[in-house]
């Protein structure tokens, strides 16, 4: 019995742990000076403009999807989203005070880091096979996550963001065009040039870890002394609450093996740095975007772990 438990630590903490290497290390190198804001400003838009998409490019291509493409993995995702944006919406109405907050924190809770974490986990998991199933479901719901989330901060901050706008962000979504070029190639079965893939390969092997020393060095939990009531309400909801409807729900529906075990790493990877963005561009209060950021990347490493012993101690991971 003590064996199966450190087994299924030992398992737990292979795909957190290396994550929480590079995290810390990204915080050590930003400490003693090595990385700086211009680094993270540059690495980070290399990785969602360049390395991320190359990596759903070469993942998606690479598949079939008529083999591995699971749409109703992909549906049940797109649902509990929506259920879990609506949940959020009315805790925020109740439980935030200040009227602009309240889109920060829906975000905060619906929105999952899953095209770098998320991945990242699927990848420590499952290798290739995760990758491959996990890459469709990041590409899709993602779409989802923008829509929503420009309608949570236009409600909160009072602004006015039309059909139009919304399209064309989701439009010029680089992941998004990075997934759709690639669905030709994998329906078709073309085999793309030795040359192409290669280089592609080069730029997908670095968006991880340059992804996670972006996101560590980024950390600050400085503002969290002043009022972290609404970032700790976030980050509970984000953490506890949506990978528990995930998994409960996506067990009662027949979910196993891998495909639950993607439900629960990409509902419990923290919330996403892109929402901190989007909040700062359209106005709202950054800080508490950040510090709910923050507080979700460390706290997901001990949530995502617990959820992972427990689901594979009662043998459905």
């Amino acid at each position: 019995m003590i064996s199966d438990f450190l087994d299924t630590l030992e398992f737990s903490l292979s795909i957190t742990g290396p994550i929480f290497v590079i995290l810390g290390l990204g915080a050590w190198l930003r400490r003693i000076g090595l990385l700086n804001d211009a680094f993270i400003e540059v690495g980070s838009r290399l990785v969602f403009n360049v390395t991320l998409p190359a990596l759903l490019f070469i993942s998606v291509s690479k598949t079939r999807l008529d083999a591995t493409a699971n749409f109703a993995l992909i549906g049940f995702g797109a649902a509990a989203t929506l259920l879990v944006w609506g949940a959020s919406g009315l805790t925020a109405r109740l439980a935030v005070r200040a009227a602009r907050d309240r889109g920060v924190v829906v975000q905060g809770i619906f929105r999952s880091n899953m095209a770098i974490i998320g991945l990242a986990y699927c990848v420590n998991a499952y290798g290739e096979p995760g990758l491959a199933a996990a890459s469709l479901y990041v590409g899709l719901v993602t779409i989802l996550y923008n829509v929503l989330s420009v309608v949570s901060l236009s409600a909160s901050l009072q602004s006015s963001h039309g059909v139009g706008r919304i399209i064309r962000s989701v439009a010029l979504n680089p992941l998004i065009i990075g997934i759709l070029l690639a669905l030709p190639v994998s329906i078709s079965g073309l085999r793309l040039p030795a040359v192409l893939l290669q280089a592609g390969e080069y730029f997908a092997q670095m968006t991880l870890p340059l992804a996670l020393l972006c996101t560590g060095a980024a950390l600050d939990f400085r503002s969290l002394r002043h009022d972290p009531r609404d970032a700790v309400l976030a980050a509970s909801g984000k953490l506890v609450v949506v990978p528990l409807l995930f998994v409960l729900a996506g067990a009662a529906l027949g979910f196993r093996g891998m495909e639950l075990g993607i439900l629960l790493l990409m509902s419990s990877a923290p919330s996403a740095a892109a929402g901190y963005v989007m909040v700062r561009a359209m106005g709202g209060n950054a800080a508490l975007a950040a510090n709910i950021v923050a507080l979700t990347t460390v706290g997901s490493l001990f949530s995502t772990s617990g959820g992972i012993v427990i689901l594979r101690s009662m043998g459905l991971m």
